[in-house]
């Protein structure tokens, strides 16, 4: 007994798992006490039992067992825990109770089950009585089968699944078992009570015996629906209220329930699905082709047997309904045919709505086979017709139905009549509504008056069911036209028809059968909001004319009253008035006359004709007062019109009574009833006085009164007609712009776009402007009322015209059509019509898109195009889909029926190759908006594979299949893509990338939908896999869309699906649905109705994304700048409540919402600097990390907590991404108000938005970029900068948002970092950048680099840290990178250092590989090639950093303006290089050869940099700077801040705006010249311009050389803004010509450019064009005669011989242009007598020699034109005649005088004068003269040496003093220098000894290449050239220019000529070539002016030695490349 007394000590838990059976026994019992004890079901003391309740059940002692199972029954009942032991519980007693033999514990264990099922855990205890049926003791079975059938019976078929114990029943009925097998008859019995027949066709294949047996049973029960007896807890109220209503009698309840029980269980639902696709005969689709009949009817056989199952599973059943159809429609044998339509029968039957899909394909091919008569294939046509009926919508097939509705044949017309009657049937009002009916109704109005009787009886048929279906008020309308003994057969044939729906139909029927009742008293049931509205409807009864001909007319307008109106015509009465006014008979003049006489005075009729105006005046006024005195009834209209109509009629030629006569018609049209004939008999005289200016009002106001009348689709058709038949521009112009006003009174519908578009084209292609105008202002109205798609029908018009069209359609861009405010009272009768628009406000914007014309193209999609898409070689099935992409364009809207297509495209979505699946995709979005909402039809067949390729692994692939789902889902909305089960097939798929990006739309889309279908629910099990999904992408999209789910399914549902789930998952997914109920949005609420379109106007409800009305509601509330993507936020409803424009949970209270008023960040004195003293000091942690872990985020929501509004930071972190959303738009609202507070929390802001980049929703990404740009012009515009602290806590999680694969948020991204350089020093950003370039995503690396590459080139090479050659380094690594991206962004940003350092780039970047360094090599090669226009895109692309120029000074890095000034120089010189290359003669032996010449587009590009770099032109304010001068200020833009502190003085501020005048932007070029002009206009101040004409005429001709290559060539370019600047140009230039002391600066080489420039213009063929172009012309004309006598006359003289030698060189030069050149040269020859004094002859005699020697005289004898030769002869005869023989003393310049034909031609024309004088003594003392010249001049030798050495030494002239001493000394070779130099220092020898050898290289040089140079005189350009070619070899080598004196010091000129690597700059090769000259020959000095030399040529090597040698290793190259 020890023992005994152990165990009673134990507690009751540890009793309860003693070994003892005993102490187990009072376990039991005392645990039975206290859970009947326990009062609270959720007591702790439940929790203690929760393990032992299964040991309760399973106890081994039987005895013991019995009470286990008692106190489980009582915890299962009371306890709340106890559902967690369901499954455990049931398990236990299945497998240990059931097979007891005491009946008392299979009693308790049923209980207990039955007891789980009501504490909600049926599902469970379901599935394992389930597992219990597999067990292979039969008592377990018998067991389980009962405890089901109980629970059947109690609780109903709504709690316990039927499907799966239906599956089962077929096995247990096989069972050995008889006991078995009669508790499976129980269930079967008890299973029929509640779903009835649906339980047959799951049983049809057990014994028959059995059958038969159960059929005996079936036929006992009751009839009555059964009802739960025993419900849930969570129904326990309703049970209650059941037995309340039982006692009362009631029965209410049950109804309802059956109403919900019945439909719920439906057999197919409960059937297995047979998969047949595979069963099918291998050869089937040859047999089907087979000649043979037997052979076909046998495959045919062997299908019929297969879809015979009645539940077929889901497949690709193309290819076979395909070979059907072809059976159905071409097979001869009709048998076959009949074969063929049973089998697609069964096959729909089988599929249901898994066949909708090929539904299109069959129904048009079974209606025209209707034509065959045979019984038998009528009926098997039907019922296959029928069946497929029910797979689809009447929606899907309508256009296929309506196009075989008008075939000739009766029986198709007749059968298709009936078809549609039966499918009416199975409409109900809401799937039947207007827009559909309309169609159906008229193609049935035709068929009623067809002449076959069984087409009427048919049409009959249908128009009475449709009747029936939707009730008299909705058809009605269409039935404007019906005589009433039609109308009678269809309301006959109405009550006839039994619909589908029973019982609600009926009622609807029941009420309608009230409505011809005067009252209308309707008011309940699916009609009645619309009847208690028409209560008043017929009263109000104006209008006698009938709305339209044709019944397509507009519903809402044809609802016309008797002619009393009297409230109470009932409506057949008043459509028989209607019908008669209509059809107004035409009335002969007699009958008219007659009537007219009958209402007008006799006087009035009399005087019409009357040949005195003033009568005929009197006249229309009698009449007048006698129309507006007639009552409506009694006026005659047509009579009254054709009397105005009477001679003269509308050729009356008196303007009063003209006027009169109008105003008569629009009274007319306005009182009386007027109709079409009546109008008809006007229009013409209207429309033809329309353009009258006098009458022109008039008759549009009587064209108002009519299109009142008789419906302005009709009056417009007809006034459009009339008036361009006829050719009077005026009435055309006019016409148009009545139409355009007319259509914003009346409104657009019922209009004929087709008709209009093609009128309108005719229109914008007449040659009257003002025609075109008015075409445009309508095609704006339309645009209001069309939309966007209104722009495909123009898209081929001229682009001028396209331009104008797009402008006027930006005009109305965002307004909304005007409510139509004519046309409603008459047609309308008032308001109840409005109330019936209402119900349908998409109701406009469908007829707006059925009015598109739609192009048939089914006929253009052929098999061959169709077996090309589907081609083995891609390239096939390439050249297929670009035919398709071509037909679809071409057509631009099409209609839906497009044959085979969907089925060759869905077979390229799974193509191998990724680019046609790309092709493909985009077809499928042009296929979208061509179809528009008939795309609907294709969803299932198209669509939905289309989501199939959203699981594709390329990323692109996946952009594109999304953006096809969303242009699909944007025509047809989303019911279509959530019905059925595709969808969730989808996404059971396990494929991640399908599952995020079908879960990322899925939440896009959700919000937006007011209700879905309820098939949503079957993608709920896989959503809850996708919480567990391994890869997290997957599991964050599933979170995300769970709110959204819920909030269309509910929680319970949600959580009751929950119920299969293990255990571990179920509690994850539950608690994940209570977080997500909290987030729950509310559904959108209805959009409110709208007058007459839905918000946004511009687009009709059809072009409108699905959620448009939700996301207009939701863009006012949002943010300042709402985004439609943004829009998709949920909480719509609460956000149009609430009354503040702020985002506002729903919950709000007023309280909350004022504690939102005040501001949203606190300033908290030093806050900022305690933050980074804490984060230095380690107080807390570093903000550093690879992902955001909680400590950092409750660090910096503590950090945070102090500073920031409390309700702010609750949004900002909130677990639901929508609340980031508002938190950003209330700080973006906040930015501009709250300054102080944003910029003392912004490291905490910054610190928060690094952690929104860590989220994976874009819509939140995009708000916080969009909120960072704003904040970084903030912090900008107040010059903050960025603390360490916080760049470092930010930069480097920006930058890993520049790698996001959406490329607007890279682009944002980028943008952000440009405008941190304004706040943060671009040195130190690049760090952070160059960091980003490690990155593993190689768009992140290829956008870091580009970012460097733009760094580099807006702040020069100091921004690379830490040293540029480290920098460069680690950039040129990724050359050699796998991704193109990254390699291609490498060498661009090497490129950009290249074009900023030159070849200096090869030495920083040191070794590369071969293959790496020949990329480099090749590419700077081409950006040295790329032609001018790619600067200019640079500009383009970044446009922040131009902006952003003005406000930072580091920009202008390259210090002040001169170097602008230098960077024309080098443009201009490069240029000349170029020019002469073209003109000619580069193979001749003394010219420069082609390698070593400079490539001028280098240079283009080159400036292309500095527009970059440059900030656009600005002003400055002179006069405090330099006194006398004032340049006056046009009023550019602002200076920006820095700009004055660098420009310091006028020169460099004069050399900034004249860089600006080559610019390639026109508008900076004309500002420039504008500036320049305002001071040459002004003598004080036009001198400032000295020393800078050269330099201002050099971008002057640049500028015309841009102008005639490119600006001319471009047709972007208004050519006005050409003829602007030219204008400004030429301007400038007499400007500055009038000036002679400026003109006179103008050098020789620079006027040579300047005449050539000036000729080429005026030769200009393309300027004669233009409008202003002969003005252009004469003033260039005037422009060069001013040219020609104020320049320099040496200057102007040589300039122009060269320009006449280079163009009769270049054999591209056109003879016209050289007898420009010539007819200059004869005008300067006029002008010698006056200027011989001042011209230096030495220098023009120089250039004559020069010409000669290229141009010997038997050369120029060749020449075709004789003018050459004779210019020159005048001309020198002309200086001979002006200087005598002193001529020959001024050939000092030639050298070897004696070889030059000059000399000789000189002489011999002095010699030919002489002779004419004949005096022989003149001869003499000429010699002797000479000859005593000749001593004298040896006598002053030793004086002119002095005064040349007096030159060398003066600082002014000590270039002079050279030549001429050089000139001396060669003149005099025995000359003794010597004692002029002794006595001189050192220093002055070397100097005078190296300038002579400079002279002498130089003169040499020229010898060889006399016409290489520009100009024929070493000192005039060449030093400058020189010097500017040194200028930027400094600036490449990173040494400064400073400011350089107009004459160099002397030293310079005694330094070592270098050789310049500029000169190769274009060419790698020789880039390279001479990197290795470089670094031995160039040294670099510290004068800014080293090395000005004199050398001519343009190859500035040391020596000729040197060239010859770079040749020849050039050949050699050039050779091993060959």
């Amino acid at each position: 007994m020890g023992d005994d007394s152990e165990w009673l000590k134990l507690p009751v838990d540890q009793k309860c798992e003693h070994k003892l059976w005993k102490a187990r026994l009072s376990g039991y019992e005392e645990a039975l006490k206290i859970f009947q004890k326990i009062k609270d079901e959720k007591s702790p003391e439940w929790s203690k039992f929760l393990g032992l309740i299964k040991k309760f059940v399973t106890d081994s002692n039987a005895v013991v067992q019995l009470k286990g199972l008692e106190a489980a029954l009582v915890y299962v009942e009371n306890a709340h825990v106890a559902g967690k032991t369901t499954g455990e519980v049931v398990s236990g007693v299945v497998s240990k109770v059931f097979n007891q033999p005491k009946a008392k514990a299979k009693e308790l264990g049923i209980e207990i089950c039955l007891m789980y099922i009501e504490i909600e855990k049926g599902e469970a205890v379901q599935e394992e009585l389930l597992k219990g049926l597999d067990n292979k003791n039969p008592k377990i079975i018998v067991a389980c089968i009962e405890t089901l059938r109980k629970a059947l019976s109690e609780f109903g078929s709504r709690i316990i699944l039927l499907k799966p114990i239906i599956k089962v029943l077929p096995k247990l009925f096989e069972s050995r078992e008889k006991a078995v097998r009669d508790e499976a008859k129980l269930i079967a019995v008890e299973i029929y009570r509640w779903i009835r027949d649906a339980l047959r066709p799951p049983l049809q294949n057990i014994n028959s015996v059995q059958l038969k047996e159960l059929e005996e049973e079936w036929v006992k029960l009751p009839t009555g629906a059964p009802k739960p007896t025993r419900f849930l807890r969570s129904q326990q109220e309703l049970e209650a209220k059941l037995e309340q209503q039982q006692s009362s009698g009631g029965d209410a309840e049950g109804g309802g329930d059956d109403g919900d029980e019945v439909p719920q269980i439906d057999a197919y639902e409960l059937l297995e699905a047979v998969e047949i696709l595979s069963k099918l005969p291998k050869d089937f689709y040859d047999k089907i082709e087979a000649k043979k009949w037997q052979e076909r009817k046998e495959a045919l056989e062997a299908v019929e047997v297969l879809v015979k199952n009645p539940k077929l599973e889901a497949g690709d059943y193309a290819d076979l309904v395909k070979a059907l159809k072809k059976v159905v429609g071409k097979d001869t044998n009709v048998m076959l045919v009949a074969l063929a339509a049973k089998c697609l029968t069964s096959l729909a039957v089988g599929l249901r709505k898994k066949f909708g899909q090929y539904a299109g394909h069959v129904v048009p091919t079974i209606l025209e086979k209707f034509k065959e008569k045979k019984p038998q294939v009528v009926q098997a046509l039907q019922e296959a017709i029928d069946a497929i009926f029910l797979t689809t919508t009447l929606q899907n097939i309508s256009e296929d139905v309506l196009a075989v509705m008008d075939n000739k044949n009766p029986t198709i017309k007749q059968q298709t009549s009936l078809f549609i009657a039966r499918s009416f049937r199975h409409c109900t009002a809401s799937t039947l509504p207007k827009s559909l009916l309309k169609p159906f109704c008229a193609a049935l109005l035709k068929h009623i008056n067809d002449s076959a009787p069984e087409v009427r009886d048919a049409a009959f048929e249908a128009l009475g069911t449709a009747l029936k279906v939707v009730g008299e008020k909705a058809v009605n309308p269409f039935l404007a036209d019906v005589d009433k003994l039609k109308l009678d057969r269809i309301k006959e044939c109405s009550e006839k028809v039994e619909l589908v729906h029973g019982k609600k139909a009926g009622l609807a029927t029941d009420k309608k059968e009230f409505k011809p009742v005067p009252g209308r008293t309707a008011t309940s049931g699916a009609a009645g909001d619309k009847d208690t509205k028409d209560v008043s409807a017929p009263k109000p009864g104006p209008l006698k004319k009938a709305p339209t001909a044709k019944a397509g007319g507009p519903p809402k307008k044809g609802k016309p009253t008797a002619p009393g109106g009297s409230g109470n015509t009932g409506t057949k009465s008043k459509k028989g008035m209607e019908t008669k006014e209509i059809v107004e008979p035409e009335l002969s003049i007699e009958v008219c006359e007659e009537k007219a006489s009958a209402v007008l005075p006799p006087t009035c009729i009399q005087l019409l004709d009357s040949s005195n105006w003033k009568e005929r005046l009197a006249c229309m006024e009698e009449f007048q007062k006698a129309v507006e005195l007639m009552d409506r009834t009694e006026m005659p209209c047509q009579a009254l019109v054709r009397m105005l109509a009477k001679k003269p009629g509308w050729k009356e030629t008196n303007f009063q009574v003209m006027q009169m006569k109008l105003h008569i018609v629009a009274l007319i049209a306005q009182k009386g009833n007027f109709s079409k004939t009546s109008a008809q008999i006007v229009l013409d005289g209207l429309v033809d006085k329309i353009g009258d200016v006098k009458c022109g009002n008039n008759a549009k106001e009587a064209m108002t009164a009519m299109a009142e009348a008789c419906m302005l689709p009709w009056t417009a058709e007809q006034v459009m007609s009339m008036a361009f038949s006829q050719k009077n521009p005026k009435n055309q112009s006019e016409t148009l712009n009545w139409l355009s006003n007319a259509i914003k009174e009346f409104g657009f519908s019922g209009l004929n776009v087709k008709a209009f578009i093609s009128n309108v084209k005719t229109a914008l292609a007449a040659t009257n402007p003002a025609v075109r105008t008015s075409a445009i202002t309508l095609l704006g109205v339309m645009y209001l009322y069309v939309g966007p798609s209104l722009r495909m029908f123009f898209e081929d018009e001229k682009p001028a015209l396209l331009s104008q069209i797009d402008a006027e359609f930006e005009k109305m861009q965002g307004q909304s059509p005007p409510a139509p405010a004519r046309g409603l009272s008459k047609h309308c009768t008032g308001g109840p019509e409005e109330g019936e628009d209402g119900d349908e406000p998409d109701d406009g914007g469908n007829d707006v898109v059925d009015l598109l014309p739609r192009t048939e193209i089914s006929d253009k999609i052929t098999s061959e195009l169709v077996s090309k898409i589907g081609d083995k070689n891609w390239k096939i099935r390439k050249e297929g889909l670009d035919e398709v992409a071509g037909i679809i364009n071409e057509a631009k809207f099409i209609q839906p029926n497009i044959g085979e297509l969907p089925i060759a495209l869905k077979g390229r979505l799974n193509d191998s190759n990724k680019i046609l699946v790309q092709q493909t995709l985009n077809i499928l979005q042009q296929l979208a908006v061509a179809m528009g909402p008939n795309i609907k039809q294709h969803v299932k067949n198209l669509g939905i594979p289309i989501i199939t390729v959203l699981g594709d692994s390329k990323n692109n692939v996946r952009a594109a299949a999304l953006a096809t789902v969303n242009a699909w889902a944007e025509q047809t909305g989303m019911r279509e893509w959530l019905e059925g089960e595709d969808l969730s097939e989808e996404l059971k798929k396990e494929n991640p990338f399908l599952r995020q990006e079908l879960l990322g739309w899925l939440a896009e889309k959700l919000p937006a939908l007011r209700s879905t279908p309820t098939d949503l629910i079957l993608c709920v099990p896989h959503l809850y896999s996708c919480l567990e999904d391994r890869n997290g992408d997957v599991r964050k999209k599933a979170q995300d869309a769970l709110p959204f789910f819920m909030m269309h399914l509910g929680y319970e549902k949600m959580a009751k699906a929950t119920g299969k789930l293990k255990p571990t998952s179920k509690d994850q997914v539950l608690a994940m649905l209570e977080k997500a109920k909290a987030n729950m949005p509310a559904k959108p609420a209805a959009p409110a109705k709208v007058t007459s379109k839905p918000m946004g106007g511009s687009v009709p409800a059809k072009f409108q994304p699905a959620s448009a009305s939700v996301e207009d509601s939701v863009s006012s509330t949002v943010e300042a700048k709402p985004d439609p993507k943004k829009a998709k936020v949920p909480g719509v409803s609460s956000k149009a409540k609430s009354t503040q424009g702020k985002k506002v949970p729903s919950k709000t209270s007023l309280k909350e919402d004022e504690d939102k008023s005040g501001p949203i960040f606190i300033v908290v004195p030093n806050g900022k600097e305690q933050r980074i003293k804490d984060e230095k000091g380690l107080k807390v942690l570093k903000w550093n990390f690879t992902t955001p872990r909680d400590e950092y985020i409750e660090q910096l929501k503590t950090q945070m907590s102090s500073c920031v509004a409390k309700w702010l930071q609750d949004e900002m972190f909130h677990s639901d991404f929508q609340h980031h959303n508002k938190a950003l738009a209330v700080m973006v609202d906040h930015l501009e108000s709250e300054k102080e507070g944003v910029i003392g929390c912004l490291d905490l802001i910054l610190k928060w938005l690094t952690l929104r980049f860590f989220d994976t929703n874009t819509s939140v990404l995009m708000k916080a970029l969009e909120y960072l740009k704003l904040l970084f012009t903030l912090l900008s515009e107040e010059e903050y900068h960025l603390t360490e602290n916080e760049a470092s806590s930010f930069i480097p999680y920006l930058i890993l948002k520049v790698g996001e694969p959406k490329d607007v948020i890279r682009k944002d991204v980028r943008a952000i970092l440009n405008r941190m350089c304004l706040v943060y020093p671009a040195s130190k950003m690049f760090p952070f950048v160059m960091e980003g370039t490690k990155s593993k995503n190689s768009k992140q690396r290829a956008e870091c680099l580009e970012e460097l590459g733009c760094l580099v080139e807006s702040y020069g090479m100091n921004v690379c840290q830490p040293t540029p050659g480290k920098a460069l380094k680690e950039i040129a690594i990724h050359i050699g990178d796998r991704d193109n991206a990254v390699r291609n962004a490498a060498l661009n940003t090497i490129v950009t250092v290249y074009n900023v350092h030159g070849d200096q780039v090869f030495k920083l970047i040191g070794n590369l590989s071969e293959k790496d360094m020949s990329m480099l090599e090749e590419r700077i090669k081409r950006s040295a090639k790329r032609p001018s226009a790619a600067p200019m895109k640079q500009v383009e692309e970044k446009p922040q950093r131009s902006q952003n120029a003005t406000s930072s000074t580091n920009m202008l890095r390259k210090g002040p303006a001169e170097d602008m000034s230098s960077k024309l120089k080098i443009m201009y010189r490069t240029y000349r290089i170029q020019a002469r290359g073209m003109s000619g003669h580069p193979e001749a032996t003394q010219m420069v050869r082609r390698e070593f010449q400079l490539d001028l587009d280098e240079i283009e590009n080159d400036n292309g940099t500095v527009r970059c770099e440059m900030p656009e032109l600005v002003q400055h304010k002179l006069d405090d700077i330099f006194e006398p001068v004032l340049i006056p200020e046009p009023k550019i833009r602002a200076v920006s801040p820095h700009f004055d502190d660098m420009h310091s003085n006028t020169a460099s501020t004069i050399n900034f705006i004249i860089s600006q005048v080559a610019s390639g932007d026109i508008n900076a070029s004309i500002q420039a010249l504008t500036q320049i002009d305002e001071v040459l206009r002004q003598e004080d101040k036009a001198e400032a311009m000295s020393g800078h004409i050269d330099q201002f005429l050099i971008a002057t001709f640049m500028q015309l050389r841009l102008v005639y290559n490119t600006h001319m060539a471009d047709e972007r370019l208004e050519k006005n803004e050409i003829i602007r600047l030219y204008s400004c140009i030429i301007g400038n230039m007499i400007s500055l010509f009038q000036i002679e002391s400026l003109a006179r600066e103008a050098s020789t080489g620079v006027l040579k450019d300047l005449m050539h420039g000036l000729i080429t213009l005026m030769l200009d063929s393309r300027i004669e064009d233009l409008e202003e172009g002969q003005q252009v012309i004469r003033s260039v004309n005037l422009l060069v005669v001013k040219v020609l006598e104020k320049s320099d006359q040496t200057n102007i003289l040589s300039a122009l011989l060269v320009l006449l030698q280079d163009s009769l060189l270049a054999t591209a030069s056109s003879p016209k242009f050289s007898e420009l050149v010539m007819k200059c040269l004869w005008r300067m020859v006029r002008l010698l007598p006056d200027t011989i004094n001042s011209i230096n002859l030495d220098r023009i005699l120089l250039d004559i020699h020069i010409f000669m020697k290229v141009f010997p005289k038997e050369k120029l004898k060749q020449c075709k034109s004789e003018f050459p030769i004779r210019t020159l002869k005048t001309l020198l005869h002309t200086l001979c005649k002006l200087k005598g023989p002193k001529i020959l003393d001024h050939l000092t310049m030639i050298d070897n005088k004696n070889e030059s034909e000059l000399e000789a031609h000189l002489c011999r024309m002095m010699k030919h004068s002489m002779d004419q004088a004949g005096s022989k003594s003149e001869k003499e003392t000429e010699k002797g003269a000479s000859r005593i010249d000749e001593k004298s001049s040896k006598a002053k030798a030793n004086d002119f040496l002095a005064e040349i050495f007096k030159k060398i030494g003066s600082k002014e002239n000590t270039k002079e003093g050279l030549a001429e001493l050089y000139e001396y000394k060669k003149k005099y070779s025995d000359a003794d220098i010597e004692p002029f130099l002794r006595n001189s220092s050192q220093f002055f020898q070397s100097y005078v000894e190296r300038g002579l050898r400079v002279i002498e290289m130089e003169r040499e040089g020229k010898g060889r290449i006399p016409t290489s140079t520009g100009n024929t005189n070493g000192e005039e350009v060449g030093p400058s050239v020189y010097l500017e070619r040194l200028k930027i070899l400094r600036q490449r080598c990173g040494l400064d220019n400073t400011k350089q004196d107009d004459r160099p010091p002397l030293p310079s000129l005694l330094s070592k000529p270098t050789a310049p690597p500029v000169v190769s700059s274009t060419d790698m090769l020789h880039s390279k070539l001479f990197q290795l000259r470089e670094s031995r020959e160039q040294h670099p000095h510290s004068e800014p002016d080293s090395g000005q030399t004199h050398s001519g040529g343009t190859v500035t090597s040391s020596s000729s030695a040197n060239i010859d040698d770079l040749k020849k290793r050039l050949e050699r190259i050039k050779s091993s490349r060959k």
